[in-house]
């Protein structure tokens, strides 16, 4: 399992703010946090999981999940 931290999903939606991140992280459809390190600051989510929800939610944004590769 490959984890990612909100900075890596702020560049998997396009480079959108940690703020803006924040936000969409802690909707209901998005996928629960694996883990949380360094004494519960830092959430980190299933990579696998995350590219299958910008892939559904927001195609739109998707980038660094292997969607913008070109043919």
């Amino acid at each position: 399992m490959r984890l990612v931290a909100l900075s890596d999903i702020a560049e998997m939606l396009g480079g959108v703010s940690r703020t803006r991140t924040t936000e969409i992280t802690n909707r209901a459809t998005f996928p629960a946090p694996v883990d949380t390190v360094a004494s519960g600051k830092v959430r980190v989510w299933d990579r696998a999981a995350v590219e299958a929800w910008i892939a559904e939610y927001r195609p739109h944004q998707a980038r660094g999940t292997g969607s913008d590769e070109q043919p």
